[in-house]
Protein backbone atom coordinates (compact mmCIF):
# COMPACT_ATOMS: atom_id res chain seq x y z
CA UNK A 1 0.00 0.00 0.00
CA UNK A 2 0.88 3.44 -0.51
CA UNK A 3 3.38 4.60 2.09
CA UNK A 4 3.69 8.36 3.70
CA UNK A 5 0.12 9.11 3.53
CA UNK A 6 0.33 10.73 6.99
CA UNK A 7 3.13 12.81 5.69
CA UNK A 8 1.09 14.37 2.67
CA UNK A 9 -2.03 14.52 4.85
CA UNK A 10 -0.07 17.22 7.26
CA UNK A 11 1.56 18.56 4.64
CA UNK A 12 -2.17 19.47 2.91
CA UNK A 13 -3.30 20.47 6.17
CA UNK A 14 -0.67 23.07 5.89
CA UNK A 15 -0.83 24.34 2.59
CA UNK A 16 -4.65 24.30 2.72
CA UNK A 17 -5.75 25.75 5.53
CA UNK A 18 -4.02 29.28 4.90
CA UNK A 19 -5.81 29.05 1.52
CA UNK A 20 -9.29 28.16 2.72
CA UNK A 21 -9.34 30.89 6.09
CA UNK A 22 -12.69 32.94 5.06
CA UNK A 23 -12.11 31.98 1.19
CA UNK A 24 -15.60 31.93 -0.18
CA UNK A 25 -16.23 29.45 -2.87
CA UNK A 26 -15.53 30.36 -7.12
CA UNK A 27 -13.96 33.45 -6.49
CA UNK A 28 -12.84 32.68 -9.55
CA UNK A 29 -13.00 30.04 -12.37
CA UNK A 30 -9.70 29.48 -12.41
CA UNK A 31 -9.18 29.10 -8.67
CA UNK A 32 -10.81 25.50 -7.01
CA UNK A 33 -11.09 25.43 -2.75
CA UNK A 34 -11.55 21.79 -2.05
CA UNK A 35 -11.99 20.70 1.62
CA UNK A 36 -13.10 17.82 3.73
CA UNK A 37 -12.67 14.10 4.40
CA UNK A 38 -8.63 13.02 5.21
CA UNK A 39 -9.17 9.63 3.64
CA UNK A 40 -9.86 11.55 0.13
CA UNK A 41 -7.02 14.15 1.20
CA UNK A 42 -4.01 11.98 -0.85
CA UNK A 43 -6.45 11.35 -3.79
CA UNK A 44 -7.84 15.09 -4.28
CA UNK A 45 -4.12 16.31 -3.43
CA UNK A 46 -2.09 14.42 -5.89
CA UNK A 47 -5.03 15.00 -8.24
CA UNK A 48 -4.49 18.62 -7.57
CA UNK A 49 -0.95 18.68 -8.06
CA UNK A 50 -1.12 16.91 -11.48
CA UNK A 51 -4.24 19.15 -12.93
CA UNK A 52 -1.92 22.04 -11.95
CA UNK A 53 1.08 21.15 -13.79
CA UNK A 54 -1.55 20.72 -16.83
CA UNK A 55 -3.49 23.67 -16.69
CA UNK A 56 -0.54 26.54 -15.16
CA UNK A 57 -3.48 28.82 -14.89
CA UNK A 58 -5.39 27.12 -12.62
CA UNK A 59 -5.18 27.36 -8.38
CA UNK A 60 -6.23 24.56 -6.78
CA UNK A 61 -6.11 24.87 -2.72
CA UNK A 62 -6.58 21.21 -0.82
CA UNK A 63 -8.04 20.91 3.05
CA UNK A 64 -8.41 17.73 5.26
CA UNK A 65 -11.04 18.81 7.68
CA UNK A 66 -13.70 15.99 8.11
CA UNK A 67 -16.35 14.37 5.90
CA UNK A 68 -18.71 16.67 7.59
CA UNK A 69 -17.29 19.85 7.57
CA UNK A 70 -16.16 18.89 3.57
CA UNK A 71 -20.02 18.70 3.01
CA UNK A 72 -21.02 21.85 5.30
CA UNK A 73 -18.67 23.82 3.20
CA UNK A 74 -20.39 23.06 0.03
CA UNK A 75 -23.57 23.28 1.16
CA UNK A 76 -22.56 27.11 2.88
CA UNK A 77 -20.85 27.88 -0.47
CA UNK A 78 -17.63 27.75 1.05
CA UNK A 79 -15.49 25.27 -1.04
CA UNK A 80 -15.84 24.51 -4.57
CA UNK A 81 -15.81 20.80 -3.58
CA UNK A 82 -16.24 18.68 -0.57
CA UNK A 83 -14.55 15.65 -0.21
CA UNK A 84 -16.26 13.07 2.42
CA UNK A 85 -15.71 9.32 3.54
CA UNK A 86 -19.64 9.07 3.71
CA UNK A 87 -22.85 9.84 1.58
CA UNK A 88 -24.79 12.82 2.52
CA UNK A 89 -27.53 12.15 5.23
CA UNK A 90 -31.05 12.97 4.37
CA UNK A 91 -31.23 15.99 6.69
CA UNK A 92 -27.98 17.43 4.44
CA UNK A 93 -29.69 17.21 1.78
CA UNK A 94 -33.13 18.90 3.43
CA UNK A 95 -30.74 21.90 4.04
CA UNK A 96 -29.24 22.03 1.08
CA UNK A 97 -32.37 21.88 -0.94
CA UNK A 98 -33.88 24.34 1.36
CA UNK A 99 -31.29 26.72 0.22
CA UNK A 100 -32.37 26.03 -3.29
CA UNK A 101 -29.44 23.85 -3.89
CA UNK A 102 -29.28 20.19 -5.94
CA UNK A 103 -25.86 18.58 -4.97
CA UNK A 104 -23.82 16.51 -7.05
CA UNK A 105 -22.14 13.26 -5.54
CA UNK A 106 -19.00 12.02 -7.68
CA UNK A 107 -17.59 8.95 -6.16
CA UNK A 108 -14.25 8.96 -6.83
CA UNK A 109 -12.76 5.77 -5.08
CA UNK A 110 -13.61 2.65 -3.18
CA UNK A 111 -12.31 2.01 0.32
CA UNK A 112 -12.08 -0.42 3.12
CA UNK A 113 -12.31 0.49 6.35
CA UNK A 114 -9.15 -1.66 8.16
CA UNK A 115 -8.84 -2.29 11.95
CA UNK A 116 -4.83 -1.84 12.68
CA UNK A 117 -2.94 -3.16 15.49
CA UNK A 118 0.95 -2.86 16.20
CA UNK A 119 2.90 -4.94 14.04
CA UNK A 120 4.17 -6.51 17.27
CA UNK A 121 0.73 -7.79 18.00
CA UNK A 122 0.07 -11.74 17.12
CA UNK A 123 -3.95 -10.87 15.95
CA UNK A 124 -4.35 -11.58 12.29
CA UNK A 125 -8.57 -11.14 12.41
CA UNK A 126 -11.04 -10.00 14.22
CA UNK A 127 -14.95 -10.70 13.55
CA UNK A 128 -17.42 -7.57 13.52
CA UNK A 129 -18.52 -9.06 17.05
CA UNK A 130 -15.48 -8.79 18.27
CA UNK A 131 -14.19 -5.41 16.70
CA UNK A 132 -17.54 -4.43 18.44
CA UNK A 133 -17.02 -6.06 21.48
CA UNK A 134 -13.41 -4.25 22.32
CA UNK A 135 -14.85 -0.65 20.70
CA UNK A 136 -18.56 -0.89 23.42
CA UNK A 137 -15.27 -2.28 26.37
CA UNK A 138 -17.08 -5.06 26.50
CA UNK A 139 -13.73 -6.74 26.14
CA UNK A 140 -10.79 -4.72 27.47
CA UNK A 141 -7.85 -7.41 27.08
CA UNK A 142 -6.36 -8.79 24.22
CA UNK A 143 -6.07 -12.01 25.94
CA UNK A 144 -10.21 -12.72 25.28
CA UNK A 145 -9.59 -12.34 21.31
CA UNK A 146 -6.91 -14.68 21.81
CA UNK A 147 -3.72 -12.56 22.38
CA UNK A 148 -1.39 -11.37 24.99
CA UNK A 149 -2.72 -10.87 29.02
CA UNK A 150 -2.41 -7.11 28.10
CA UNK A 151 -5.00 -4.12 28.03
CA UNK A 152 -6.33 -2.98 24.86
CA UNK A 153 -5.90 0.89 23.76
CA UNK A 154 -8.98 1.43 21.59
CA UNK A 155 -8.08 4.48 19.27
CA UNK A 156 -11.20 5.98 17.11
CA UNK A 157 -11.64 8.39 14.89
CA UNK A 158 -13.55 11.89 16.32
CA UNK A 159 -17.75 11.75 15.73
CA UNK A 160 -17.74 14.82 12.94
CA UNK A 161 -15.48 12.26 10.50
CA UNK A 162 -17.09 9.96 7.80
CA UNK A 163 -14.73 7.24 8.89
CA UNK A 164 -16.06 7.28 12.23
CA UNK A 165 -19.78 6.83 11.36
CA UNK A 166 -19.50 4.37 8.24
CA UNK A 167 -17.41 2.22 11.31
CA UNK A 168 -20.15 2.98 13.62
CA UNK A 169 -22.74 1.83 11.18
CA UNK A 170 -20.85 -1.20 10.15
CA UNK A 171 -19.10 -2.31 13.52
CA UNK A 172 -21.25 -0.65 16.22
CA UNK A 173 -24.50 -0.46 15.20
CA UNK A 174 -26.22 2.98 15.07
CA UNK A 175 -27.64 3.27 18.85
CA UNK A 176 -24.24 2.05 20.31
CA UNK A 177 -21.43 4.23 21.48
CA UNK A 178 -18.07 3.83 21.22
CA UNK A 179 -16.29 3.30 24.88
CA UNK A 180 -15.47 6.51 27.07
CA UNK A 181 -12.01 6.14 27.29
CA UNK A 182 -11.43 5.33 23.64
CA UNK A 183 -8.60 8.12 22.19
CA UNK A 184 -10.29 10.15 19.73
CA UNK A 185 -7.92 11.28 16.79
CA UNK A 186 -8.58 13.97 14.25
CA UNK A 187 -7.22 11.84 11.13
CA UNK A 188 -6.75 8.56 9.31
CA UNK A 189 -2.92 9.74 9.84
CA UNK A 190 -3.20 10.71 13.45
CA UNK A 191 -4.75 7.27 13.74
CA UNK A 192 -2.32 5.64 12.27
CA UNK A 193 0.57 7.31 14.20
CA UNK A 194 -1.12 6.09 17.57
CA UNK A 195 -1.61 2.71 16.89
CA UNK A 196 2.38 2.39 15.34
CA UNK A 197 3.36 3.80 18.64
CA UNK A 198 1.50 1.62 21.11
CA UNK A 199 2.13 -2.36 20.91
CA UNK A 200 -1.19 -2.54 22.60
CA UNK A 201 -3.71 -0.54 20.13
CA UNK A 202 -5.88 -1.10 18.15
CA UNK A 203 -6.98 1.71 15.51
CA UNK A 204 -8.87 1.80 12.05
CA UNK A 205 -7.87 3.32 8.81
CA UNK A 206 -8.71 3.60 5.10
CA UNK A 207 -6.95 0.83 2.98
CA UNK A 208 -4.94 3.58 1.30
CA UNK A 209 -3.06 4.22 5.06
CA UNK A 210 -1.91 1.37 5.19
CA UNK A 211 2.04 0.78 5.85
CA UNK A 212 4.77 -1.66 7.26
CA UNK A 213 4.20 0.64 10.32
CA UNK A 214 0.99 -1.16 11.04
CA UNK A 215 -0.52 -4.25 11.00
CA UNK A 216 -4.06 -4.91 8.79
CA UNK A 217 -6.02 -7.45 10.21
CA UNK A 218 -8.81 -9.23 8.27
CA UNK A 219 -12.44 -9.05 9.30
CA UNK A 220 -14.29 -12.51 9.88
CA UNK A 221 -11.38 -13.75 8.08
CA UNK A 222 -12.07 -11.52 4.99
CA UNK A 223 -9.31 -9.13 3.53
CA UNK A 224 -9.50 -6.01 2.53
CA UNK A 225 -8.68 -5.00 -1.25
CA UNK A 226 -9.45 -4.50 -4.13
CA UNK A 227 -11.46 -6.88 -5.10
CA UNK A 228 -13.37 -7.39 -1.96
CA UNK A 229 -13.99 -4.16 -1.93
CA UNK A 230 -15.74 -4.13 -5.46
CA UNK A 231 -17.26 -7.24 -5.00
CA UNK A 232 -18.92 -6.06 -1.24
CA UNK A 233 -17.41 -9.09 0.46
CA UNK A 234 -15.06 -7.11 2.80
CA UNK A 235 -17.56 -6.09 5.73
CA UNK A 236 -16.39 -2.65 5.91
CA UNK A 237 -16.51 -1.49 2.68
CA UNK A 238 -17.68 1.65 1.19
CA UNK A 239 -17.33 4.69 -1.23
CA UNK A 240 -15.10 7.80 -1.11
CA UNK A 241 -16.68 10.82 -3.05
CA UNK A 242 -16.44 14.41 -3.84
CA UNK A 243 -19.45 16.63 -3.52
CA UNK A 244 -20.69 19.83 -5.48
CA UNK A 245 -23.32 22.04 -4.88
CA UNK A 246 -25.10 21.74 -7.99
CA UNK A 247 -23.99 20.96 -10.93
CA UNK A 248 -20.53 21.54 -12.07
CA UNK A 249 -19.46 24.23 -14.58
CA UNK A 250 -16.30 26.13 -15.80
CA UNK A 251 -12.92 24.33 -13.97
CA UNK A 252 -14.49 22.22 -11.33
CA UNK A 253 -15.98 20.13 -13.84
CA UNK A 254 -12.96 19.54 -15.30
CA UNK A 255 -11.12 18.55 -12.36
CA UNK A 256 -13.83 16.33 -11.40
CA UNK A 257 -13.47 14.62 -15.09
CA UNK A 258 -9.92 14.54 -14.64
CA UNK A 259 -10.63 12.47 -11.20
CA UNK A 260 -12.85 10.40 -12.98
CA UNK A 261 -10.84 9.89 -16.24
CA UNK A 262 -8.46 7.09 -16.16
CA UNK A 263 -5.50 8.88 -15.25
CA UNK A 264 -7.35 10.39 -12.62
CA UNK A 265 -8.15 6.63 -11.27
CA UNK A 266 -4.73 5.61 -11.63
CA UNK A 267 -3.72 8.38 -9.13
CA UNK A 268 -6.40 6.42 -6.58
CA UNK A 269 -5.09 3.79 -6.94
CA UNK A 270 -1.38 5.08 -6.62
CA UNK A 271 -2.56 5.85 -3.50
CA UNK A 272 -4.14 2.99 -2.14
CA UNK A 273 -7.14 2.99 -2.80
CA UNK A 274 -9.69 1.25 -5.62
CA UNK A 275 -10.68 2.64 -8.74
CA UNK A 276 -14.21 3.22 -9.50
CA UNK A 277 -13.92 1.74 -13.00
Amino acid sequence: MKKGNLAKGLLGLALGAALMMGASAAQADDTITITGSTTVLPIAQKAAEVYMKKNPGVRISVAGTGSGDGIKSVIDGTADIGDASRDMKAKEIKLAKEKGENPQKFTVALDCIVPVVNPSNPITNLTIAQLKDIYTGKVKNWKAVGGQDKTIVVISRDSSSGTFEVWNHHVLGKKTRVRPDAQLQASNGAVAQAVAGNKYAIGYVGIGYLNDKLKGLTVNGVKASAKTAMDKTYPIARGLYMFTQSKPKGQVAKFIEFVMSPEGQKIAVEEGFVAVK
